[in-house]
């Protein structure tokens, strides 16, 4: 049997203390002929002449460039922190009668103003069928005490032109057909054509076409019955509202309610389909009735069904989506007026100080009986009422 494997014996190396010079202890800090010396600075970076055009540039594009400020007033958007505050005329404010609000002469004289009345801030166009506003079904109902932004209207005003900040319109057929034969000059005897018209702006896509912002078109002239034809039956209501059910082709009313630019998103849903679907969520759906009739108003359509927040809005038998009522678009959102508060402080007769004396004293009285014992609970109250002139009921 071979011997155990034997540990092998450490050599005199292995003992020897590898750090001839063992370090020095650490000074002490607190003696000041231990403190370190301060290093000199450091020399100024010396720039080569051909990189420091280059250091420069760099310098210069690290910077922020500052915020550029428009100074049109269309780019400044009113808002609720707003300071700008002008009050109404006072039988505007009563809700007694309408102000007619405008800040160029020759508005007021084509017809064109601002109109503050009971019904809120509308805005009065010639030729229009109706004053457009906002939301035509979530206005307040009481008349507005001030205005937050200067009385100008929503659609290109010719006050205050916004720059053209969108693109260009793609050209129709008939406008293609009539590019063809460009003339390279104007005949003689014939004026050029204007830029500007009367109502608005004017803008001109490519030397041909024109597109008049402010331009109102009433339609054919048709009234409302005679758009919508006969009364429709219940199959015809059936076969139209069917394919409508189940695809998402619809037109979403939000908290706003019916707002002016839907009027013309439902004509371009009754330009290929005889009936818009509509569905309303939130705030409108608690006054559908209201919802409804502010639909058949303002679109002149009819509603065929109803089913909760939805609603089917056929266009007419005799309806033409090219002489269709036009209406210009707003081409951004009025400031809010400032409206009366809706819960008043003191009830109508009482002043502030007296309603508030009068509930630190309902505060003291004890409860009395419960409503549900008349038997004697009547002559109780005559008589605490002639003592303290107000009670405090508990049902």
């Amino acid at each position: 049997m071979p011997p155990p494997p034997q540990r092998p014996v450490p050599s005199p190396a292995g003992r020897a203390n590898l750090f001839s010079c063992p370090p020095a202890p650490p000074p002490n800090r607190h003696n000041p002929k231990n403190r370190a010396v301060p290093l000199p600075p450091l020399p100024p970076r010396r720039r080569h002449p051909e990189n420091h055009h280059e250091q420069s540039f760099q310098e210069q594009a690290a910077t922020p460039a500052p915020r550029t400020t428009h100074t049109n007033p269309a780019f400044c958007a009113p808002h609720l922190r707003t300071s700008y505050r002008k009050p109404v005329p006072p039988a505007a404010a009563t809700g007694k009668g309408e102000a007619l609000l405008t800040t160029d002469p020759t508005d007021a004289a084509a017809g064109r103003s601002v109109v503050v009345g009971p019904s809120g801030v509308t805005f009065r166009l010639p030729g229009a069928p109706f004053d457009f506003q906002f939301s035509y079904s979530e206005a307040p109902r009481a008349a507005p005490l001030a205005i937050r932004e200067p009385p100008f209207l929503p659609f290109a005003p010719s006050t205050m032109p916004r720059p053209w900040t969108g693109k260009a319109p793609l050209l129709t057929k008939e406008e293609k057909a009539r590019r063809r034969g460009v003339r390279l000059h104007t005949p003689l005897g014939q004026e050029p054509p204007r830029t500007a018209s009367p109502h608005g702006i004017m803008m001109e896509v490519r030397g041909r076409r024109q597109l008049d912002l402010a331009r109102v078109s009433p339609g054919d002239g048709r009234s409302r019955e005679e758009v919508l034809g006969e009364p429709l039956t219940s199959a015809e209501v059936r076969e139209l509202v069917k394919p409508h059910m189940s695809h998402n082709r619809q037109l979403n009313i939000g908290r706003d309610g019916l707002t002016h630019n839907m009027l013309e998103m439902i004509h371009c849903h009754w330009r290929r389909q005889e009936v818009c679907k509509v569905r309303s969520r939130g705030v409108p759906t608690v006054d559908m009735n209201n919802l409804c009739y502010h639909l058949e108003e303002k679109s002149r359509g009819k509603v065929i069904k109803r089913v909760g927040g939805v609603v089917f809005l056929y266009r007419g038998r005799n309806y033409n989506p090219h002489t269709r009522p036009r209406y210009p678009l707003m081409l951004w959102k009025p400031a809010t007026p400032v409206y009366p508060k809706l819960i008043q402080q003191a009830p109508e007769g009482l002043t502030v100080e007296e309603a508030a004396e009068m509930r630190r004293r309902g505060q003291i009285l004890l409860p009395i009986l419960k409503l549900g014992m008349i038997c004697c609970v009547g002559l109780k109250i005559q008589i605490l009422h002639h003592r303290s002139g107000f009670l405090r009921h508990l049902n």
